[in-house]
């Protein structure tokens, strides 16, 4: 099987097979191969428990995105987006005009949670993502 022969080659070798192959494939996506991405028996069980606990980091840093909102309470949204972006009239109202658009980008848990009941109060959706 090609995985057992690459995982027999030396380490020099494995680290050179990503690289081959993302020049071979034309792929720019391609990672580097290391020979630590190759485990075999009892130590690959042992490489699926940890990644649960990866997923399980609590993230820190959310975005806010405004979906949509009622026609009608658009000068209110501005408005309101203008409070917590500190952008200028006409740069809000093209903000808001080109929904769903991203308004706030790295912010905590609560100022996202904050700037989502602020937005939903005056007739917005927005989500945290």
């Amino acid at each position: 099987m090609l995985a057992d022969r690459i995982a027999a080659l030396p380490p020099e070798e494995i680290k050179q097979i990503g690289p081959t192959l993302q020049y071979k494939l034309k792929h720019p996506k391609l990672q580097q191969i290391s020979s630590g991405g190759f485990s075999l028996g009892s130590q690959s069980g042992d490489a699926a428990a940890a990644k649960p606990e990866e997923k399980k980091a609590e993230k820190t840093a959310f975005d806010v995105k405004l979906e949509k909102f009622d026609a009608a309470a658009k000068i209110k949204v501005i408005k309101e987006v203008r409070t917590f972006t500190n952008l200028g009239l006409k740069e809000a109202k093209d903000l808001v005009e080109k929904v769903p658009v991203l308004l706030k980008q790295g912010v905590t848990k609560e100022e996202a949670n904050d700037i989502i009941e602020k937005i939903k109060a005056v007739g917005g959706v927005a989500v945290m993502e």
